[in-house]
This record gives structure tokens, sequence and C-alpha cells, in this order.
């Protein structure tokens, strides 16, 4: 089984690419969907220990949480320690049950793929991308989302032009969703064809 790693900075249209994905039949593991599954079952009690107070009913209160985390460095390096592994044999364990039903390729959606280490983890890294301007455009029509944000949450991240770099399909949803869906559709014939 081919494991893809999809990533992509912040508004590039990577949760519209994993859906494509699973349109065309590929299982994909969502890291974002497993952190809420996680703050609403094992993570909660750790985190409410770890930040007394962020926690309602047993889940994760994601505000009061970014209240205790945001701008603290190393409050995030707490929280990360907690979630992290989490996340991984959460994937860990959806890349097994993928390879016992007999999967020829199933996905990783790692947004920070680069940032957290997750290159090791997967056989190819597929990189989404779209120019700065509809990035920025994408973002800031966010609810509640500044530019202070933007510019914080991008300073977090490596710099798409890295990415692209280290990549080894690219797919650019700058140029409309029926193009990236033909990318989509090409990567997995590819890999097919490949491996």
């Amino acid at each position: 089984m081919i494991v893809l790693g999809l990533t992509g900075s912040i508004g590039m249209g990577k949760s519209t690419t994993a859906n494509m994905f699973v349109e065309a039949g590929v299982p994909v593991h969502d890291s974002d969907a497993a952190v809420h599954r996680l703050y609403a079952g094992k993570a909660a009690p750790l985190i409410e220990e770890a930040f007394p107070g962020t926690t309602v009913d047993g889940v994760v209160d994601r505000t009061l949480l970014a209240s205790k985390v945001l701008g603290d460095a190393a409050a995030l390096k707490r929280l990360e320690a907690i979630v992290h592994p989490l996340v991984r044999a959460d994937a860990d364990a959806f890349l097994q049950t993928q390879r016992q039903a007999g999967a020829k390729i199933a996905v990783l959606d790692i947004p920070l793929l680069f940032e957290t280490g997750g290159r090791e983890r997967v056989d190819k890294v597929v990189v989404v991308t779209a120019p700065a301007e509809i990035q920025r455009k994408r973002v800031l029509e966010r609810p509640g989302m500044t530019f202070e944000k933007f510019e914080a949450i991008l300073a977090k991240q490596m710099p798409d032009s890295e990415k692209r770099k280290r990549a080894d399909y690219i797919i650019d949803t700058g140029s409309g969703m029926e193009a990236a869906r033909a990318a989509v559709t090409e990567i997995v014939a590819d890999i097919h064809r490949n491996h």
C-alpha cells in the first residue's frame, strides 16, 4: 500500500482536495478530525490535567484551550506533546485497517506534515498550493479570522515555496477545482500504474 501525505498551508484548499481523494475511492485519514474526536475522548482528561478549566462536560473547549496556549510557546509545546502522539496512533490504526482491507493507496491528511516530522511516515507527499493572493482572500473570508491571526498561523508553517520543493506531487487549487480534481485523478492513476 502506498501512503500519501497530503499537506498544504492554510487556505490552499487542502480539505477540499482531501474530499476529492475520497470521491476517487481513496481512504483519507484527517488529522484535524482526529483531534476533534480526541478532544471529546482520550485527550480530554489529559488536557484538563495539563490546562485546568479547559474542558466542559468532559470535552475540550477549543476557545478556552486557545486562551491558555495562544502566544505561549511553552504551553503550545505541552499541548502538542499530549495531542501529537494520540493523533499519530489514530493514523497508525487507520493505516492498519486500510492495509487489512487491501487498499492500494491511503492518504494521511497532515496540515503540518513537514513541520512535525511526518515525512518519514509516508511514501509520497502531495502539496496543495495556490497563489498567495488567493490564499489570503480565502483565509480572510473565514469567520473570526483577522489579518493578525493569519500572519501568526503562516509564521508557524513552512513557506509554501519550500513545501512545493519537497513535494512528489503538487495540486494547484488556484486554477479552479476541476483542474484540482483532474490532478487528483492523475495522481491516483500514476500510483496504480507504477506500484
